[in-house]
């Protein structure tokens, strides 16, 4: 596994939108493309465990997308999720991406489905081949949000900013992990030390808002699940407290059996971080099911 500091030195910077945005590319152009969109709070840093598999068979592309990671952290700044979509597809206009698979996750799951809806309708940036979803809330009226996260919006979100611990923040990690899956003290550190890079801790209560702009947007997020022509993946953690087993069930009473589902036995939030190896082994199983 990568270390922060030698995920930061595969890593590069392009300007996008007037912002600095950190991504790490393998840039191989004889292979096929997978573009990986992290969720929160987290950053690009969530895909180090299957990276290796991964980029064995394809090219890999993964960004901190703004407000996260080692990308620009702007104080003060209306956070979107339109404006993250905008910086994704910038992204992928400067390196050129043609066509690719997505794999997202949480936070990025949401921006997946604005980019989604932009495909549905022709608008979009570059040809998706497929969207793989680990665990997020693709419904608003699933997402279970932990208590941070509700303060976190309220008009104190910036108290409590301030209060947050390095203590507090583990915990509140710790809740939304599986049982026998808990991430080691070193990872609990590095989550802690990117989040805290150019001052990101003290820009949650911004970045949270995203979970209203669930709530604005649910009908078009839902319409593009349920409109999309391209194959569609579950990968899913059923252990998650957040966006686990009723999430999925939600979603095939609604919108139906996804291309492929995967349910992941005592996995909670993070199933890159808890179970990569499962999570790699069956997201290739569907990438090559598809291309069969």
């Amino acid at each position: 596994m990568y270390s922060i500091s030698k995920w930061q030195e595969m890593g590069k910077y392009a300007s996008i939108n007037g912002h600095s945005i950190f991504y790490v590319d393998t840039d191989d152009q004889d292979k096929e493309t997978i573009l990986l969109i992290h969720g929160f709070p987290t950053s690009s840093w969530d895909w180090v465990k299957v990276w290796r598999a991964a980029s064995k068979d394809y090219r890999l592309v993964a960004m901190d997308m703004l407000g996260f990671g080692f990308s620009d952290k702007p104080d003060p700044h209306i956070y979107s999720i339109m404006e993250q979509a905008d910086i994704v597809e910038g992204l992928v206009k400067n390196l050129g991406l043609k066509s690719f698979h997505v794999l997202a996750h949480d936070y990025g799951d949401t921006v997946s489905q604005e980019l989604l809806a932009r495909q549905n309708s022709g608008a979009g940036i570059g040809f998706w081949k497929s969207i793989c979803f680990l665990n997020g809330g693709l419904f608003p009226e699933t997402h279970k949000a932990l208590f941070i996260q509700k303060v976190l919006l309220s008009p104190f979100g910036f108290l409590v900013n301030k209060l947050t611990t390095k203590r507090s923040f583990n915990a509140s990690m710790l809740r939304v992990f599986g049982a026998n899956s808990k991430p080691s003290s070193e990872e609990l550190n590095a989550f802690w030390t990117l989040i805290n890079h150019n001052g990101g801790r003290h820009i949650f209560h911004n970045l949270i808002t995203y979970m209203k702009d669930r709530k604005t947007y649910r009908d078009r997020w839902v319409g593009a699940l349920r409109d999309t022509k391209i194959s569609l993946a579950l990968i899913n953690g059923s252990d998650d407290p957040v966006s686990g087993a009723h999430m999925i069930a939600y979603y095939t009473n609604i919108i139906g059996e996804p291309d492929y589902l995967k349910q992941l036995k005592e996995i909670g939030h993070y199933p890159q971080v808890e179970a990569p190896e499962e999570v790699i082994k069956f997201y290739l199983e569907f990438l090559s099911l598809i291309e069969d």
